[in-house]
This record gives structure tokens, C-alpha cells and sequence, in this order.
């Protein structure tokens, strides 16, 4: 773990990390209602602004598992101003996305759709409030999956992205100490992928069983990117059980009225050069 930015180069991610932005929240207020689309815009102007390679969301976009049209128009507005484009997306995927995004009639990343011309794009799971639901598990976005990482590699620089999107605690809890949860690695040169989990769940402990403990965690991961939880600690902890780091960016609205709200709100700009990673 490095405080110094690595210089940005043909071997570097750049990642905008931001979680629990909630849009439409409170959308029919006069004074609050535009906050959440205001707050967005900005999270992505400023992706846009530093060039990420993606941006990299920790669950609860939509405050609503329906959000209403107003709340989606935004959303799309906001995603066609600052991801749409000519610039060339730098990295690839090295996994097999019919497995990665299966779920879906599309099942390949949207920038590599001769269709569309995609210059910077988004990856998320769902977090409690916009969770997939009804018959057909559908949901305001596309999930990441947790059977196995989607596998990216931009120069010498590999990372292998594992997502989960929200499940009741205690369900999850007992999974993980049934040992239902299995984490998949790439096979070939285990040592030279850096692993990023992204999770939607308690990290406080509200019971015995009503959060996720980061001892569950396997330990090969390096760095742990915590949704759900809006108190924002966007500085990179030091889990020195499991040795990887964890990074909380909270949410990016106020919600409630509480003390971890009251902390200023950020995102963190992720760089990945091989094993030097900064989160600033």
C-alpha cells in the first residue's frame, strides 16, 4: 500500500469508486429534491474529468426497487453524458462474460457492442434497496456475479473483480459459516492478479448475526470495497487478520439523521499499478 499516486501510464487502472447514491431520494421534496441527480452528475463529471478506466459503484443507485421515471431518465441522462464517447476503452476482459453476465439477453460488456460507443464504463452490483425482485429477479441495473470474477487486464496489470450483490445478513451469515460461499481464482499465476470484492452488506455488527464479519472474507483478496454502510471511511483499513485492505466510501447523499452522516461525504479515485495500489 502506497499514499503516492503511481504516474498514470499504459500499465495503470484508474477507478472511480462510490457507493449508496440513492437516486431519487427524497425527489418530491422542494428544497432536497434534486440533490441525489446533482450528486451523481458530479460523481461521474468527475470520472469523466480523470479520465477513469470505470467507474465502480457499491449498490443502493436507486433509492427505490422502482424508481420512478424521473429517477431513471436522470440516471440514463447522466450515464449518456459522461460515459458515452469515442474514447478507446484501454483494458480487456480476460473472462469467459457469457459466464460473468449470463443473467442477461446481452451477454457481453455494452462497450464491446458495435452498437453502442461506450468510453467509460460502469460496473455495480445492487445493493438492499434497488435488489433484484418478482419472478424474473429483475432489477434497475446489471449485477455482478459471484460465482466466479470478471478478469481484467489493461498493460501487465491484472485484476480480478469479485461482486455480491445485498443479501438478507443472516442468510449470508450462515452461508458463510456453512461454508456456501466460494470465491473462484484464476488458475494460471494466481499470484499476479490483484483481487478487489465488492459487498453490500452490515459491516457494523447490529446482532449475533445481522452483519458480515471480515474474517468471512477470504484471504486472498487485497482490497475489500464496502457498500451499504454510509459512514464514509474512503481510507484504505488494514485488516491484520485477513491482511487486505478495506475501503468504505459511505454514501454519497445524507439519508438519515445520525452521527456517521455527518461525516464529509467523498468518492475515492482508485489507481492499480500491479501490487502498488493508492486510494485517494
Amino acid at each position: 500500500m502506497t499514499s503516492a499516486n503511481p504516474a498514470d501510464d499504459d500499465d495503470t487502472f484508474k477507478i472511480l469508486l462510490a457507493t449508496d447514491i440513492h437516486l431519487g431520494y427524497l425527489e418530491k421534496d422542494a428544497i432536497r429534491g434534486e440533490d441525489t441527480f446533482n450528486t451523481f452528475n458530479e460523481i461521474m463529471s468527475y470520472a469523466k474529468q480523470h479520465q477513469v478506466d470505470f467507474v465502480l459503484l457499491g449498490g443502493d443507485l436507486f433509492h427505490e426497487n422502482k424508481p420512478s421515471r424521473k429517477s431513471l431518465h436522470c440516471c440514463m441522462e447522466t450515464l449518456r453524458r459522461y460515459c458515452m464517447g469515442d474514447q478507446p476503452i484501454s483494458f480487456q476482459i480476460l473472462s469467459d462474460q457469457a459466464v460473468n453476465f449470463g443473467h442477461s439477453k446481452f451477454p457481453w460488456v455494452n462497450y464491446q457492442d458495435e452498437n453502442l460507443n461506450i468510453s467509460i464504463p460502469v460496473f455495480s452490483v445492487h445493493g438492499n434497496h434497488d435488489d433484484p425482485t418478482g419472478a424474473d429477479g429483475l432489477c434497475a441495473l446489471d449485477v455482478l456475479s459471484v460465482a466466479g470474477p470478471i478478469l481484467l487486464q489493461k498493460g501487465s496489470t491484472h485484476i480480478a473483480l469479485y461482486g455480491i450483490g445485498s443479501i438478507p445478513d443472516e442468510r449470508l451469515y450462515r452461508m458463510f459459516v456453512g461454508n456456501q460461499v466460494c470465491m473462484l481464482r484464476p488458475r494460471e499465476e494466481e499470484g499476479s492478479w490483484f483481487n478487489m470484492f465488492v459487498i453490500h452488506q452490515n459491516r457494523s455488527k447490529h446482532g449475533a448475526t445481522n452483519y458480515i464479519p471480515e474474517q468471512f472474507l477470504d484471504d486472498f483478496l487485497d482490497l475489500v470495497v464496502w457498500g451499504h454502510e454510509h459512514e464514509c471511511r474512503i481510507e484504505p483499513e488494514r485488516n491484520e487478520q485477513q491482511l487486505f485492505y478495506v475501503t468504505q466510501p459511505g454514501s454519497s447523499v445524507v439519508t438519515s439523521l445520525s452521527p456517521g452522516e455527518a461525516v464529509p461525504k467523498h468518492v475515492g479515485l482508485l489507481r492499480v499499478l500491479h501490487y502498488v495500489i493508492s486510494v485517494r
